[in-house]
Protein backbone atom coordinates (compact mmCIF):
# COMPACT_ATOMS: atom_id res chain seq x y z
CA UNK A 1 0.00 0.00 0.00
CA UNK A 2 1.48 3.21 -1.22
CA UNK A 3 2.10 6.45 1.72
CA UNK A 4 0.59 9.84 1.14
CA UNK A 5 2.01 12.21 -0.94
CA UNK A 6 2.96 14.96 1.24
CA UNK A 7 2.65 18.30 0.31
CA UNK A 8 5.53 20.98 -0.36
CA UNK A 9 5.65 24.40 1.57
CA UNK A 10 5.95 25.98 -2.16
CA UNK A 11 2.83 24.18 -3.64
CA UNK A 12 0.00 27.13 -4.76
CA UNK A 13 -2.77 27.14 -1.95
CA UNK A 14 -6.09 25.82 -3.52
CA UNK A 15 -8.49 29.36 -5.18
CA UNK A 16 -11.38 30.50 -3.37
CA UNK A 17 -15.18 29.82 -4.26
CA UNK A 18 -17.23 31.95 -6.21
CA UNK A 19 -18.04 34.96 -3.84
CA UNK A 20 -21.99 34.97 -3.14
CA UNK A 21 -23.79 38.74 -2.99
CA UNK A 22 -24.11 38.21 1.12
CA UNK A 23 -20.38 38.35 0.97
CA UNK A 24 -20.20 41.59 -0.29
CA UNK A 25 -20.85 44.89 1.97
CA UNK A 26 -22.96 47.67 0.12
CA UNK A 27 -21.88 50.89 0.93
CA UNK A 28 -24.39 53.46 -0.02
CA UNK A 29 -23.63 57.03 -1.97
CA UNK A 30 -23.71 60.24 -0.01
CA UNK A 31 -26.60 62.05 -1.72
CA UNK A 32 -26.04 65.35 -0.18
CA UNK A 33 -27.29 67.04 -3.66
CA UNK A 34 -30.04 65.36 -3.71
CA UNK A 35 -30.88 66.98 -0.09
CA UNK A 36 -29.84 70.32 -1.46
CA UNK A 37 -31.58 70.41 -4.14
CA UNK A 38 -34.88 69.22 -2.46
CA UNK A 39 -34.90 71.22 0.40
CA UNK A 40 -34.48 74.48 -1.96
CA UNK A 41 -37.29 73.24 -4.18
CA UNK A 42 -39.51 73.00 -1.14
CA UNK A 43 -38.02 76.08 0.30
CA UNK A 44 -39.16 77.90 -2.81
CA UNK A 45 -42.88 76.37 -3.20
CA UNK A 46 -43.13 77.34 0.78
CA UNK A 47 -42.52 80.90 0.23
CA UNK A 48 -44.53 81.21 -3.25
CA UNK A 49 -47.22 79.00 -0.76
CA UNK A 50 -47.20 81.91 1.68
CA UNK A 51 -46.97 84.82 -1.02
CA UNK A 52 -50.48 83.55 -1.97
CA UNK A 53 -51.86 83.00 1.38
CA UNK A 54 -50.97 86.19 2.97
CA UNK A 55 -50.94 88.47 0.07
CA UNK A 56 -54.01 90.81 -1.15
CA UNK A 57 -56.20 87.85 -2.66
CA UNK A 58 -59.45 87.86 -1.42
CA UNK A 59 -59.82 83.74 -1.68
CA UNK A 60 -63.62 84.03 -0.80
CA UNK A 61 -64.24 86.20 -4.00
CA UNK A 62 -62.56 83.30 -6.14
CA UNK A 63 -64.88 80.29 -4.17
CA UNK A 64 -68.24 83.07 -4.83
CA UNK A 65 -66.87 83.20 -8.72
CA UNK A 66 -66.11 79.81 -9.33
CA UNK A 67 -69.85 78.84 -10.37
CA UNK A 68 -71.31 82.47 -11.24
CA UNK A 69 -73.77 81.70 -14.29
CA UNK A 70 -71.46 84.27 -16.55
CA UNK A 71 -68.26 82.13 -16.03
CA UNK A 72 -70.75 78.67 -16.43
CA UNK A 73 -71.47 80.37 -19.81
CA UNK A 74 -68.01 81.39 -20.57
CA UNK A 75 -66.82 77.76 -19.83
CA UNK A 76 -69.61 76.31 -21.86
CA UNK A 77 -68.59 78.55 -24.88
CA UNK A 78 -65.50 77.98 -24.52
CA UNK A 79 -65.99 73.72 -25.06
CA UNK A 80 -67.92 74.77 -27.82
CA UNK A 81 -65.75 76.62 -29.94
CA UNK A 82 -62.82 74.44 -29.09
CA UNK A 83 -65.01 71.12 -30.44
CA UNK A 84 -66.38 73.16 -33.17
CA UNK A 85 -63.02 74.41 -34.72
CA UNK A 86 -61.18 70.77 -33.81
CA UNK A 87 -63.87 69.29 -35.88
CA UNK A 88 -62.99 71.20 -38.85
CA UNK A 89 -59.10 71.15 -38.30
CA UNK A 90 -59.37 66.87 -38.29
CA UNK A 91 -61.40 67.47 -41.11
CA UNK A 92 -59.60 70.00 -43.38
CA UNK A 93 -56.49 68.52 -41.96
CA UNK A 94 -57.19 64.99 -43.32
CA UNK A 95 -57.96 66.34 -46.95
CA UNK A 96 -55.01 68.81 -47.22
CA UNK A 97 -52.53 65.68 -45.57
CA UNK A 98 -54.16 63.12 -48.63
CA UNK A 99 -53.49 66.09 -51.06
CA UNK A 100 -49.65 66.31 -50.06
CA UNK A 101 -49.06 63.08 -50.70
CA UNK A 102 -50.99 63.62 -53.73
CA UNK A 103 -49.56 62.94 -57.17
CA UNK A 104 -51.18 65.79 -58.85
CA UNK A 105 -48.55 68.69 -58.58
CA UNK A 106 -51.49 71.79 -58.27
CA UNK A 107 -53.61 69.57 -55.30
CA UNK A 108 -49.95 69.43 -53.68
CA UNK A 109 -48.85 73.13 -54.27
CA UNK A 110 -52.70 74.18 -52.95
CA UNK A 111 -51.78 71.85 -49.73
CA UNK A 112 -48.64 73.44 -49.42
CA UNK A 113 -49.66 77.15 -49.85
CA UNK A 114 -52.77 76.47 -47.21
CA UNK A 115 -50.17 74.93 -44.63
CA UNK A 116 -47.56 77.48 -45.27
CA UNK A 117 -49.99 80.67 -44.73
CA UNK A 118 -52.01 79.59 -41.77
CA UNK A 119 -48.53 78.30 -40.11
CA UNK A 120 -47.06 81.42 -40.71
CA UNK A 121 -48.89 83.81 -39.41
CA UNK A 122 -50.53 84.57 -35.75
CA UNK A 123 -53.66 83.08 -34.29
CA UNK A 124 -54.48 86.42 -33.62
CA UNK A 125 -53.76 88.48 -36.81
CA UNK A 126 -56.67 85.18 -38.46
CA UNK A 127 -59.10 86.26 -35.95
CA UNK A 128 -59.13 89.94 -36.22
CA UNK A 129 -58.43 89.54 -39.96
CA UNK A 130 -62.19 87.48 -40.21
CA UNK A 131 -63.57 89.58 -37.70
CA UNK A 132 -63.15 93.05 -39.66
CA UNK A 133 -63.65 91.20 -42.89
CA UNK A 134 -66.51 93.53 -43.74
CA UNK A 135 -63.63 95.96 -44.59
CA UNK A 136 -62.83 93.90 -47.57
CA UNK A 137 -65.95 92.22 -48.17
CA UNK A 138 -68.91 94.42 -47.48
CA UNK A 139 -71.87 92.46 -48.53
CA UNK A 140 -71.92 88.68 -49.66
CA UNK A 141 -74.48 86.59 -51.79
CA UNK A 142 -75.72 86.79 -55.39
CA UNK A 143 -75.63 89.46 -57.06
CA UNK A 144 -79.55 90.37 -58.16
CA UNK A 145 -80.83 87.55 -56.40
CA UNK A 146 -79.68 87.33 -52.60
CA UNK A 147 -77.35 89.49 -50.48
CA UNK A 148 -76.33 90.44 -46.94
CA UNK A 149 -74.07 92.54 -45.09
CA UNK A 150 -70.55 91.13 -43.80
CA UNK A 151 -71.17 92.74 -40.99
CA UNK A 152 -74.12 91.46 -39.80
CA UNK A 153 -72.89 87.95 -41.06
CA UNK A 154 -69.48 88.08 -39.27
CA UNK A 155 -70.53 87.87 -35.48
CA UNK A 156 -67.34 87.21 -32.65
CA UNK A 157 -68.52 83.59 -32.89
CA UNK A 158 -68.13 82.67 -36.47
CA UNK A 159 -65.26 84.95 -36.85
CA UNK A 160 -63.30 83.15 -33.71
CA UNK A 161 -64.65 79.76 -35.09
CA UNK A 162 -63.29 80.40 -38.75
CA UNK A 163 -60.09 82.07 -37.84
CA UNK A 164 -59.43 78.82 -35.35
CA UNK A 165 -60.77 76.05 -37.29
CA UNK A 166 -58.90 76.69 -40.41
CA UNK A 167 -55.47 77.82 -38.34
CA UNK A 168 -56.03 74.20 -36.58
CA UNK A 169 -56.38 72.28 -39.71
CA UNK A 170 -53.21 73.39 -41.14
CA UNK A 171 -50.87 71.90 -38.14
CA UNK A 172 -53.24 69.04 -37.92
CA UNK A 173 -52.58 68.08 -41.62
CA UNK A 174 -49.16 68.01 -41.00
CA UNK A 175 -50.10 65.62 -37.70
CA UNK A 176 -52.14 63.40 -40.33
CA UNK A 177 -49.33 63.80 -42.60
CA UNK A 178 -46.51 62.18 -39.84
CA UNK A 179 -48.95 59.55 -39.45
CA UNK A 180 -49.08 58.11 -42.94
CA UNK A 181 -46.01 58.75 -43.43
CA UNK A 182 -45.43 55.96 -40.49
CA UNK A 183 -47.41 53.54 -42.18
CA UNK A 184 -45.18 51.57 -44.85
CA UNK A 185 -45.06 51.58 -48.30
CA UNK A 186 -46.00 48.17 -48.89
CA UNK A 187 -50.01 48.48 -47.07
CA UNK A 188 -49.78 50.82 -50.29
CA UNK A 189 -48.81 48.32 -52.92
CA UNK A 190 -50.59 45.09 -50.79
CA UNK A 191 -54.25 47.33 -50.96
CA UNK A 192 -53.18 47.73 -55.06
CA UNK A 193 -52.98 43.94 -55.92
CA UNK A 194 -56.67 43.04 -54.49
CA UNK A 195 -57.81 46.25 -56.74
CA UNK A 196 -58.22 48.36 -54.19
CA UNK A 197 -58.28 52.56 -55.06
CA UNK A 198 -55.89 54.70 -53.27
CA UNK A 199 -58.65 56.80 -51.34
CA UNK A 200 -60.55 53.41 -50.67
CA UNK A 201 -57.09 51.89 -49.48
CA UNK A 202 -56.45 55.06 -46.76
CA UNK A 203 -59.63 54.68 -45.76
CA UNK A 204 -59.64 51.06 -44.78
CA UNK A 205 -55.77 50.11 -44.36
CA UNK A 206 -53.69 53.47 -44.17
CA UNK A 207 -55.54 55.59 -41.97
CA UNK A 208 -56.43 53.28 -39.23
CA UNK A 209 -52.75 52.06 -38.44
CA UNK A 210 -51.65 55.79 -38.88
CA UNK A 211 -54.29 56.70 -35.62
CA UNK A 212 -52.46 55.25 -33.05
CA UNK A 213 -49.03 58.11 -34.04
CA UNK A 214 -51.68 60.46 -35.22
CA UNK A 215 -53.96 60.35 -31.36
CA UNK A 216 -51.12 61.67 -29.05
CA UNK A 217 -50.13 64.41 -30.78
CA UNK A 218 -53.62 65.10 -31.73
CA UNK A 219 -55.15 65.49 -28.21
CA UNK A 220 -51.92 68.05 -27.32
CA UNK A 221 -53.36 69.84 -29.79
CA UNK A 222 -56.70 70.28 -28.99
CA UNK A 223 -55.87 70.69 -25.00
CA UNK A 224 -53.48 73.80 -26.96
CA UNK A 225 -56.72 74.87 -28.45
CA UNK A 226 -58.75 74.47 -25.78
CA UNK A 227 -56.30 77.20 -24.24
CA UNK A 228 -56.11 79.20 -27.35
CA UNK A 229 -59.81 79.97 -27.29
CA UNK A 230 -58.58 82.52 -25.17
CA UNK A 231 -57.46 84.86 -27.97
CA UNK A 232 -61.09 84.92 -28.94
CA UNK A 233 -61.54 87.26 -26.47
CA UNK A 234 -60.35 90.18 -27.93
CA UNK A 235 -63.02 90.12 -30.71
CA UNK A 236 -65.63 90.01 -28.07
CA UNK A 237 -66.35 86.54 -28.07
CA UNK A 238 -67.83 85.68 -24.81
CA UNK A 239 -65.17 82.34 -23.35
CA UNK A 240 -64.33 82.14 -20.03
CA UNK A 241 -61.77 84.91 -20.00
CA UNK A 242 -64.06 87.40 -21.75
CA UNK A 243 -66.50 86.67 -19.59
CA UNK A 244 -64.00 86.84 -16.16
CA UNK A 245 -62.63 90.21 -17.93
CA UNK A 246 -66.44 91.69 -17.98
CA UNK A 247 -66.50 90.68 -14.04
CA UNK A 248 -63.32 91.50 -13.10
CA UNK A 249 -63.92 95.69 -14.87
CA UNK A 250 -66.86 96.33 -12.79
CA UNK A 251 -65.52 95.30 -8.99
CA UNK A 252 -62.23 95.20 -9.61
CA UNK A 253 -61.17 91.77 -8.41
CA UNK A 254 -58.74 91.08 -10.99
CA UNK A 255 -55.89 88.62 -9.70
CA UNK A 256 -59.07 86.31 -8.49
CA UNK A 257 -61.38 86.37 -11.46
CA UNK A 258 -57.43 85.62 -13.45
CA UNK A 259 -57.18 82.36 -11.10
CA UNK A 260 -61.13 81.45 -11.46
CA UNK A 261 -60.15 81.79 -15.23
CA UNK A 262 -57.01 79.73 -14.89
CA UNK A 263 -58.86 76.98 -12.54
CA UNK A 264 -61.50 76.07 -15.31
CA UNK A 265 -58.86 76.03 -17.85
CA UNK A 266 -57.04 73.58 -15.27
CA UNK A 267 -59.84 71.48 -14.71
CA UNK A 268 -60.78 71.40 -18.53
CA UNK A 269 -57.63 70.13 -19.79
CA UNK A 270 -57.20 67.76 -16.63
CA UNK A 271 -60.67 66.36 -18.17
CA UNK A 272 -59.03 66.25 -22.16
CA UNK A 273 -55.71 64.04 -20.52
CA UNK A 274 -57.83 61.73 -18.69
CA UNK A 275 -59.91 61.03 -21.65
CA UNK A 276 -56.80 61.15 -24.51
CA UNK A 277 -54.81 58.38 -22.05
CA UNK A 278 -57.56 55.41 -22.54
CA UNK A 279 -58.23 56.51 -26.41
CA UNK A 280 -54.83 56.38 -27.18
CA UNK A 281 -54.16 52.56 -25.41
CA UNK A 282 -57.30 51.86 -27.86
CA UNK A 283 -55.50 52.62 -31.01
CA UNK A 284 -52.22 50.95 -29.64
CA UNK A 285 -53.74 47.88 -29.17
CA UNK A 286 -51.83 46.02 -31.77
CA UNK A 287 -48.81 47.15 -31.26
CA UNK A 288 -48.42 46.64 -27.41
CA UNK A 289 -46.04 43.85 -26.51
CA UNK A 290 -47.81 40.98 -24.98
Amino acid sequence: MSSPRRVSDNAVPAMPGPLKISDYHVVARPRLGRWISGALIIAILAMIGYAFATGKIEWEYFWQFMTVPTILAGVANTVLLAVLAMIIGVVLGTVFAIMRGSDNPIMRSVAFGYIWLFRGTPVLLQLMLWYNLALVFPTVGIPGVWSMRMIDLMSPFWAALLGLGLNQGAYTAEVIRAGLLSVDTGQYEAAKTIGMTRLKALRRIVLPQAMRVVIPPLGNEFILLVKTTSLASVIQFSEVMYNAGTIYYSNARVVELLFVAGAWYLILVSFLTLFQIPLERHFAKGSLSR
